[in-house]
């Protein structure tokens, strides 16, 4: 008796949902002994429920875009040789007296991060690139010893191409100003400092003997600064801008040459 009482009060009470008007029900059958009992599930529209309740822990590429920095991408510019006055001539030391039509930078900027300070228009910036120096000599010189700085004139050689080459691991420390909210639109200011690291230096050389030309390419330390530290600034429009480059410290050990300071200028291209 009871368990018909139970039956029937199941049947009435999903009688009743089933009433309702639900879209496709999902029907469970569950036999006990001779009788059946329906468990019916309603499906609901979700959708909007869905919409409401989802957090979107990503942010959209707009906002993503609104918070880069104008770091990461590519800088080239001619580079000059300065003595401890900021002139270009060095007396008793012409040697260091580069050819700025051969003496040039690369920066290769490859990774970035903004620090928010102001929304979008104050921020600090940081990242990591690689620069690579060449600086094109003068009057035949010659490297002698590649782990001092012994340095002395070619009297039998003419030096078609004679290049002093360092590579370097860079990272900015640069306070950056925009006109805009969204980094890829309004103008930019960038300025600070870019520490690096020397990775690897050499020297080459090509001379032309018999109307054959010769390359000769040798590894070495050539009393090269293991660090860099340059005053840097960066101005421009969207991901078009110049920069200005100047080394802080000497190119070279002190205790080996005088204060050479390297001067690059030049433009760059924002990822």
């Amino acid at each position: 008796m009871k368990t018909g009482l139970f039956i029937t009060f199941i049947f009435f009470l999903f009688g009743y949902a089933n009433g309702q008007e639900e879209p496709e029900p999902d029907t469970t059958r569950i036999k006990l002994k001779e009788k059946q009992i329906l468990i019916i599930n309603h499906k609901e529209d979700l959708g909007d429920e869905e919409d409401s309740d989802t957090i979107d822990a990503q942010p959209d590429k707009k906002t993503l875009k609104s918070f880069e920095a104008h770091w990461a991408g590519v800088e080239f510019g001619p580079t000059m040789l300065l003595n401890s006055a900021m002139k270009s001539s060095f007396p008793g030391n012409e040697h260091w007296e580069n050819d700025p039509g051969k003496s040039f930078s690369w920066n290769l900027n490859f990774a970035e991060y903004k620090f928010k300070i102001y929304k979008n228009y104050i921020g600090l910036t940081t990242g990591l690139g690689i620069n690579w120096t060449q600086i094109g000599l003068k009057n035949n010189i010659l490297f002698a010893d590649s782990d001092s700085l012994w340095v002395m004139k070619d009297t039998v050689n003419d030096y078609q191409k004679n290049k002093l080459r360092a590579v370097y691991l860079t990272a900015p420390l640069m306070i950056e100003f925009c006109s805009s909210g969204e980094s890829d639109k309004g103008f930019y200011l960038a300025a600070g400092v870019i520490g690096g690291v020397r990775l690897g230096s050499s020297t080459k050389q090509v001379i032309e003997e018999d109307k054959t030309k010769i390359r000769t390419k040798t590894k070495g330390v050539y009393g090269l600064n293991a660090f860099r530290l340059d005053a840097a600034v960066k101005l421009g429009y969207k991901d078009i801008g110049v920069f200005a480059n100047y080394n802080l410290l000497p190119l070279f050990d002190t205790d080996k040459t005088v204060g050479v300071y390297p001067l690059t200028f030049g433009l760059t291209v924002n990822f």
